[in-house]
C-alpha cells in the first residue's frame, strides 16, 4: 500500500511515522473561561502522555438538531476566544467553517480551518478553506465512500494547499446509530492522513430533538482505529459532561481522559 502523505498541522507534523495527534475540546465554546480551561487541563494531560494536541471548540455549531440549541458565540466572538487560547496556552487551535465567507478570517486565527461531515462535497467552501492557507481537516460525510474522499482532498489540494487531513466519524448510518468500517481508515490513508473521531461516532442520531449515544463505546471504537492505523484521535472532552451544552451524551469526562490516552498511546507505539 503506498505512504501515507503527511501534512503539517500548526507545529505538529500529521502521517505515517509520527507521533499520534490528540484533536480535543468541547464540542462548542461555552464561554472564554471554559475554553480556557479546558485547553490548559487536556494539553497538561497530553504533554504527560507524550501526545502532541491541539485544542478543538466550535464558534458555532450550524448543524445542530433545533433550532433552540446552543450554537455558540459566532464567528467574531468565538474567533476571538480562540485567539486568546492559542496565545495563552500556546496550543494549535481549531474550529468548523460551515461558509465560504468564513474561511478568510478563520484562517487568520485557526491553525486548522475544519469542514464538516455534511459539506464535506461543497466545493466552493473546500476551495475557500484551502485558500485560507492553513490545514484543513475534512470530515467524511456518512453518505460519502471512503475512496471518494479522495475528490475533496483534491479539491483543497487544488489551492496549492497540500496540509489536508480527513477525518472518519462514523461510516454510515444503519439503525439509528452510526457504524464505522476500520477497513475505510486504510483506503483513506492511501491519500491523506487519517483522523478517527471517537466521539461522534457513538452518536445515536435516530429520534428525538437531541441526538443521543452511548459514551462508554468510545474507548473501544478508539483502541480498535489506534490500532488499524490511524494519524490522529478526535475526542470532544468536557469537565462536566451532563453540563454540556452540546454532545452531552457522547463528550468523554476530562477526569477519565489520561487513563484513556495512556492505553491508546501504548497500542499507537505497538502498532509502528
Amino acid at each position: 500500500m503506498a505512504t501515507t502523505p503527511t501534512a503539517q498541522l500548526g507545529p505538529h507534523r500529521v502521517g505515517a511515522g509520527q507521533p499520534l495527534l490528540l484533536i480535543a475540546g468541547p464540542c462548542v465554546i461555552e464561554s472564554a473561561d471554559h475554553a480556557l480551561r479546558m485547553a490548559t487541563a487536556i494539553a497538561q494531560v497530553a504533554r504527560r502522555v507524550g501526545l502532541p494536541y491541539v485544542f478543538k471548540a466550535s464558534y458555532d455549531k450550524a448543524n445542530r438538531s433545533s433550532v433552540h440549541s446552543f450554537r455558540g458565540p459566532g464567528l467574531e466572538a468565538g474567533l476571538a476566544i480562540l485567539r486568546r487560547v492559542r496565545e495563552e496556552t500556546g496550543v494549535p487551535v481549531l474550529s468548523d467553517v460551515h461558509e465560504p465567507a468564513q474561511a478568510e478570517a478563520a484562517g487568520k486565527v485557526l491553525d486548522c480551518l475544519q469542514v464538516p461531515a455534511f459539506l464535506c462535497r461543497q466545493t466552493d467552501l473546500l476551495v475557500a478553506c484551502g485558500r485560507a492557507g492553513r490545514s484543513v481537516n475534512v470530515k467524511k460525510g456518512q453518505f460519502v465512500a471512503p475512496e471518494k474522499m479522495r475528490l475533496a482532498v483534491e479539491k483543497v489540494r487544488e489551492t496549492g494547499n497540500a496540509n489536508v487531513l480527513v477525518t472518519e466519524r462514523g461510516t454510515f448510518f444503519g439503525y439509528e446509530r452510526l457504524v464505522n468500517d476500520m477497513t475505510g481508515l486504510q483506503v483513506m490513508r492511501q491519500f491523506a492522513p487519517v483522523v478517527f473521531d471517537a466521539t461522534h461516532s457513538v452518536q445515536y442520531p435516530g429520534g428525538g430533538d437531541v441526538t443521543g449515544g452511548r459514551r462508554e463505546f468510545i474507548p473501544l471504537l478508539a483502541r480498535a482505529a489506534v490500532a488499524a492505523g490511524i494519524d490522529a484521535l478526535f475526542l470532544e472532552v468536557h469537565d462536566d459532561p451532563a453540563a454540556a451544552k452540546s454532545d452531552a451524551a457522547t463528550v468523554w469526562p476530562l477526569a477519565e481522559l489520561e487513563p484513556l490516552l495512556a492505553s491508546l498511546a501504548r497500542i499507537h507505539a505497538a502498532a509502528q
